[in-house]
């Protein structure tokens, strides 16, 4: 119960703006699991893995390191495989930024579905706070200046309640963008560093790009040229 009503009556109150709000805050409720569970899966002790890799590459038993690698889900040994099969290929380069662009995708997948959602809850909450504001003008029109506080209600509870639910709404999926961005950009990291590593150790020097792309930046830059 929120201020002696329930949801219901709430929703109700709110506008036409509260089907798309819902409607958001659905698809991002999925999205936030979804990628919960894909990171949930992902756990990786990095410095272990680190660690015995490199012991295998040390002692020259590069099939051992790749039966390691092929153990794991992790787009970090994923890359690891990658380069160990192309170790002596002249198309190691090529490979790798392949391997690396799929690896990168599959963790940023539906990331810029809940950046979007982020963006547009608010608005509709915005949208909705001026068409409740129109619809208690309106009132105030029809009757002449004469009106009392009861005849503006329902044009104030639009305005106000379409604020809160949009922002009820874009928090959380924010929140949770964020933190599902910093995890795919430490995951790129992380790529880059073993791929480095690897350069070292074999005398390489590998062409890389794994980075995780960042919408907001994106659409930031978008404007920009426009």
């Amino acid at each position: 119960m929120f201020w002696n009503q329930n949801i219901t009556e709430l929703f109700v109150k709110t506008g036409f703006t509260a089907w798309p709000l819902l409607l958001c805050s659905v698809a991002g409720l999925a999205i936030i699991l979804e990628r919960s569970f894909y990171f949930w899966r992902l756990r990786f002790n990095f410095t272990d893995f680190r660690r015995q890799l490199f012991i295998l590459l040390r002692e020259k038993r590069i099939m051992e390191a790749i039966h390691l690698c092929e153990k794991q889900t992790h787009p970090v040994a994923q890359i690891v495989t990658v380069y160990l099969k192309y170790l002596h290929n002249s198309r190691r380069n090529s490979a790798l930024n392949r391997e690396g662009s799929v690896a990168i995708e599959k963790v940023e997948n539906r990331l810029r579905w809940l950046a979007t959602i982020t963006h547009i809850a608010p608005l509709l909450g915005l949208l909705g706070t001026v068409t409740g504001l129109v619809t208690a003008f309106h009132a105030i029109e029809l009757m002449g200046g004469q009106v009392q506080a009861q005849n503006l209600a329902g044009g104030i509870w639009e305005a106000l309640l379409s604020t809160v639910f949009g922002l009820m709404v874009a928090i959380p999926c924010m929140v949770a963008y964020h933190s599902f961005e910093g995890r795919a950009d430490l995951i790129a990291r992380r790529m880059q560093f073993i791929v480095s590593e690897l350069d070292e150790l074999f005398g390489h020097q590998t062409t890389q790009d794994f980075k995780a792309t960042d919408p907001e930046s994106d659409n930031e830059k978008a404007i920009v040229t426009e």
